[in-house]
């Protein structure tokens, strides 16, 4: 179960697949100057992860999740499936999309 826009939903990713919510991208510089639109035009490439999928197999070899619920991770930034809930974007990218774990 996935708790989406304070709503829970029965949302479980494929196996070798993690549900991720998107960070929203910052309107505002650090010197305090509000940017448009169109200036922050790129995708985020950090974000929650929500849910994960079942540990895949490839050649042969387990391939288990390299993240768990509720971490906050970088990801590739063309990579995964972008997909629309109540009008809320979140995306499901592969295992080895994940570039990095922040802590």
């Amino acid at each position: 179960m996935v708790k989406l826009n304070n709503k829970t939903a029965d949302i479980k990713p494929a196996p070798g697949y993690l549900l991720i919510e998107p960070e929203e991208k910052t309107k505002q510089t650090i010197s305090g100057i509000y940017l448009p639109e169109t200036a922050t035009a790129d995708k985020p490439q950090t974000g929650i992860i929500l849910g994960v999928g079942a540990t895949t197999v490839d050649d042969g070899q387990k391939v288990e999740s390299p993240v768990k619920v509720g971490d906050r991770v970088i990801y590739k930034k063309w990579g995964g499936n972008d997909v629309k809930i109540d009008n809320k974007e979140y995306l499901f990218v592969k295992f080895e999309d994940i570039l990095a774990v922040i802590s």
